[in-house]
């Protein structure tokens, strides 16, 4: 049917400038018809529009003696004859039909839409105009494939981020935090549009343990924000652990608190305190809560070695703190450090005697060596001192060529 009527419209068209030819017109104005005709030509322009939007076609020509205007599709199928719909698709609309200007929009466009689209004048010749239609495929969300939580220390896993239905071909990028980082990039083609996929390699650790890593997708067709996924790791570890104290000189009476700081995961709770290798004595002024050990009121026999340990399923690890006590009546009687100013007494007369005997040893060499140059033809003895005796001429003067250093 719709082919029936395009050629009803043709053949309209082609009467009519056949009626025209045959009627008693002058041959002046003949003249001044096709004069006019032959400087019309259709105007289009190229348009690009992303899947899912609206195009609108215009055709337009400066100056027109009432001759058709036509839009045809890539498959060459008649869209519009000037205000006459000719294709049956309710995407397909008129927007503005006039002897210098055809407009139609197509909504909701599909891949499927692009091409080159003809508008055609229907004068004697037909003139023609081509614009290409270019629809550019949205890439969708991306997903990180590869990740099983939670992954032990140690492990070597690859994070993949695949995103579809792009074109041109998306780009992907990795983010560890805020801080971009680079991946394996690779480009499949899938029908009109492209499958893209970036692959991370990963040996993790302890600091991978809560890092969010992020797939960031830009694409043409993302005008607003990239499409982008997170994926935050959880990273399984043995416990570490550190005690921290509130005092640098422990004196009697005071109070003291040791923090037993343990990091793992799982968290390794609760932690475990004991004394020199057995239990805390059950003492009123030594309290334990959760990883706190807190003494009231210092006393001497408080001293020893505390140890807190900490377990989870990977491992258990331990740390040690030495208290004493001191008095503080003998802190404050005591004057230097007596201890301390020895040592520094000590080391300066060990260096001073180091000193003393590289500086002789320097000495004695050179001695020997000028004594073994004054006694020429005594290369063969032993030292220094039996060349200059036993070298010839020197016999009777050996001791006058002796010279000291002191």
């Amino acid at each position: 049917m719709m082919v029936k009527q395009h050629m009803l419209f043709t053949l309209y068209s082609i009467c009519g400038i056949v009626l025209k030819d045959i009627l008693p017109v002058s041959v002046a104005a003949t003249k001044n018809k096709v004069r006019g005709t032959q400087g019309q030509f259709p105007i289009v322009q190229n348009i690009t529009v992303t899947e899912g939007g609206i195009v609108n076609l215009t055709c337009r020509v400066e100056n027109n003696d009432n001759n058709s205007l036509q839009w045809s599709n890539p498959a060459q199928q008649t869209l519009f004859f000037g205000d006459k719909k000719a294709l049956r698709d309710n995407r397909i609309e008129l927007v503005r039909a006039t002897s210098q200007e055809l407009t139609i929009s197509i909504s909701e466009v599909t891949l499927g839409d692009e091409g080159l689209y003809t508008c055609s004048l229907f004068t004697m010749p037909v003139k023609t105009a081509k614009a290409y239609v270019t629809i550019l495929g949205v890439p969708k969300k991306p997903e990180i494939n590869g990740f099983t939580k939670p992954a032990m220390e140690g492990d070597l896993i690859t994070l993949t981020c695949v995103t579809s239905g792009s074109k041109p071909a998306a780009e992907v990028r990795w983010f560890r935090n805020e801080k971009e980082i680079k991946g394996a990039k690779e480009v499949n083609a899938s029908g009109r549009t492209f499958t893209v996929k970036s692959s991370l390699r990963l040996q993790v650790d302890r600091n991978d343990d809560g890092v969010a890593y992020t797939c960031k997708v830009d694409h043409v067709a993302l005008t607003a924000t990239p499409q982008q996924t997170t994926e935050v790791l959880e990273v399984h570890y043995a416990p570490r652990v550190e005690i921290k104290h509130s005092l640098t000189i422990p004196q009697e009476g005071q109070y003291l608190k040791l923090e037993c700081v343990s990091k793992g995961n799982p968290s390794p709770d609760p932690v475990l305190w004991t004394k020199d290798g057995g239990e805390l004595p059950d003492l009123d002024r030594m309290i334990v809560e959760g990883r706190e050990l807190t003494f009231t009121s210092l006393n001497k026999t408080d001293n020893g070695t505390y140890r807190c340990e900490a377990t989870n399923h990977l491992g258990t690890n331990h740390a040690e703190y030495v208290l004493f006590v001191y008095d503080p009546n003998a802190l404050e009687q005591r004057g230097p450090d007596h201890a301390l100013i020895g040592g520094v007494v000590a080391v300066v007369v060990f260096v001073t005697l180091c000193l003393i005997i590289v500086l002789g040893r320097y000495l004695a060499r050179h001695k020997g060596t000028y004594l073994t140059n004054e006694a020429k033809g005594a290369d063969d003895a032993p030292d220094a001192d039996t060349a200059i005796i036993n070298a010839d001429g020197n016999h009777a003067h050996a001791e006058e060529k002796k010279e000291y250093f002191i």
